[in-house]
């Protein structure tokens, strides 16, 4: 009885459902748009309901540290959306987004059921799953995470 094994990279193709530029495409195009929602967000909590006005709701709801935590929050929503659309610091900027996102899920949304027109949890959730993802797989080709791993490899 003779037994093929299959290489991991053969396994992995096989099981992928779009090509690697396709996929890496997919990747940027994903990363953008939460990006520009993670910026908005923090956009909000800086200049709409200035940082003062998120500190107090932040107090509202038993944030502790309250107009620490608006900062911080605000600064991981600005900062990071433009780091996940450039692709860079990917891994550090997936686990301060998912901090912030269960902060959010827990203090904020957790007893007003999933939907969102009712203050529920379905966006946070959506946006802390997404930058999970990008946590777990990377930011795909298109970054400039890979630019810099890429430049890295080749000097060893």
């Amino acid at each position: 009885m003779t037994t093929t094994a299959t290489r991991p990279a053969e396994t992995e193709s096989r099981l992928l459902p779009v090509s690697g530029v396709a996929r890496d495409i997919g990747l940027l195009v994903t990363r953008a748009l939460l990006g520009v929602v993670l910026i908005a967000h923090g956009w909000e909590k800086f200049v709409i309901n200035g940082i003062d006005g998120t500190g107090e709701f932040f107090s509202s709801v038993g944030v502790p540290g309250a107009a620490a935590a608006a900062t911080v929050v605000g600064l991981i929503e600005l900062v990071g959306g433009i780091l996940l659309i450039l692709g860079l610091l990917t891994p550090v900027v997936a686990v301060l987004v998912v901090v912030v996102m269960l902060g959010a899920f827990f203090f904020v949304h957790v007893g007003s059921g999933i939907y969102v027109s009712n203050n529920g949890w379905e966006l946070v959730a959506v946006i802390g799953l997404a930058a999970a993802v990008y946590g777990l797989v990377g930011p795909g080709r298109y970054s400039l995470d890979a630019l810099i791993n890429g430049r890295r490899a080749a000097k060893a």
